[in-house]
């Protein structure tokens, strides 16, 4: 039986978003089992110290129905961790919001195939044109675009996506009903009509200099992959772009003017690892296996006049520092598959029947097998045992080659 929302808003209200709620859930279950536990055994636990205890102590459950009653009267979902539309990859995230609130339609947030746009505010007409190119080709494919709402090359994402005919979600950094940017609040209506406007921040929350870098490790932990258009060497996109390393996805990044300040930052991602974006099919390449599974078995020819000068491609760097964002080459080898153990658990079981020496992410497993995180890396760890599995760069899994 699920846990009643009223108890994951308390937890997520108490601790505030972007904290690490992963071990304490681990500990005790579900958040209403932490308030049930009381301020005696949170302490007991070791995870937490007496202020957070105290916070947790100062606050009811209760107190959250005054919440549900905001969203019901704006037409907003609460999303939590448990829910079935809750984002599947976002689950792998230690610091994994436990309580999202969303306009629009909370189906989207469990698309097979999501993909990151971030860039600068200030975009050049240059960065303008490859990001309205690339999500629109991309939503054309059956990607669902994910941006952070803003001006310049986030809305410039999300308004080619809906041209498309595709969905996108836009992660904010203030609360649902917030009167921020109100420059761009048509374009959050045809979010919310298209897709969703997506918030770990209570409603009406106004936006903080610190809320937006919180809001950014999600727009990468959703998305498989994420693209930087266009964006300064200390720009937010920098930002999200390392979290999308620190979170074992996959960094494109658009090649810009070596002269210009505005894509030093995109620049600097290529020059240590990041794949670079060409065309829209170099994505589209990539993640050629979902594609096809999307549109039933084929690659649609979406088109793209997005074409920088490729004439002498350089060839991708291997640096050890951003080993994370590039798959390695499928091994061509074949191979017999280790037996396994008439003892292994169901989970083991179930996730030899799918793996292969095409190494995956544990996110790409959940999503490939419909088993949870924590069952998917206790299976691998299990076959780790047996010697059937290995780990290659990147935290993926594929048949141990001998």
């Amino acid at each position: 039986m699920s846990c009643p929302v009223e108890f994951w808003i308390w937890l997520q209200r108490t601790l505030g978003a972007g904290k690490d709620t992963e071990e304490l859930l681990s500990y005790f279950g579900d958040p209403r089992k932490i308030y049930e536990a009381g301020r005696k055994n949170l302490l007991m636990s070791g995870i937490i110290n007496r202020k957070i205890a105290d916070s947790l102590a100062a606050y009811s459950p209760s107190e959250s129905y005054t919440i549900m009653k905001q969203c019901e009267n704006n037409g907003w979902k609460i999303i939590t961790y448990d829910d079935e539309n809750f984002p599947p990859l976002l689950k792998s995230l230690h610091d994994c919001p436990v309580v999202l609130y969303v306009n629009g339609d909370e189906k989207v947030l469990k698309s097979l195939l999501c993909i990151g746009m971030v860039g600068t505010r200030n975009a050049s007409e240059y960065g303008i044109k490859a990001a309205t190119d690339i999500a629109y080709s991309l939503s054309q494919a059956g990607a669902v675009i994910v941006s952070g709402g803003a001006i310049g090359i986030d809305s410039a994402a999300h308004s080619a996506a809906i041209d498309a005919g595709g969905k996108t979600v836009a992660f904010l950094g203030s609360g649902l009903g917030s009167a921020y940017l109100m420059e761009n609040e048509p374009l959050r209506q045809r979010i919310a009509a298209n897709g969703a406007l997506v918030s770990e921040f209570l409603p009406f929350t106004p936006p903080t200099r610190y809320s937006f870098p919180v809001r950014n490790r999600l727009i990468s932990g959703m998305s498989r992959g994420t693209i930087v258009v266009e964006a300064g060497e200390k720009s937010g996109s920098i930002i999200t772009a390392r979290n999308a390393i620190k979170q074992g996805r996959d960094i494109f990044a658009v090649p810009g003017e070596i002269f210009s300040k505005k894509h030093a930052g995109t620049n600097y991602l290529i020059n240590n690892g990041a794949i670079p974006v060409f065309s829209v099919s170099d994505v589209i390449d990539y993640y050629s296996d979902v594609i096809m599974d999307l549109n039933g078995g084929i690659i649609p020819d979406v088109g793209s006049n997005f074409h920088t000068d490729n004439q002498n491609r350089p060839e991708q760097k291997q640096q050890v520092t951003w080993e994370t964002v590039k798959k390695e080459p499928p091994v061509k080898k074949k191979q017999e598959k280790a037996q396994l153990p008439d003892f292994a658990t169901e989970n083991a079981k179930k996730l030899y029947g799918i793996i292969t020496e095409d190494a995956k992410t544990a996110d790409e497993y959940v999503l490939e097998s419909g088993m949870s995180v924590q069952d998917v890396l206790s299976a691998v760890t299990e076959l780790e045992l047996y010697g059937i599995v290995m780990m290659h760069s990147g935290k993926r899994y594929g048949l141990k080659i001998n």
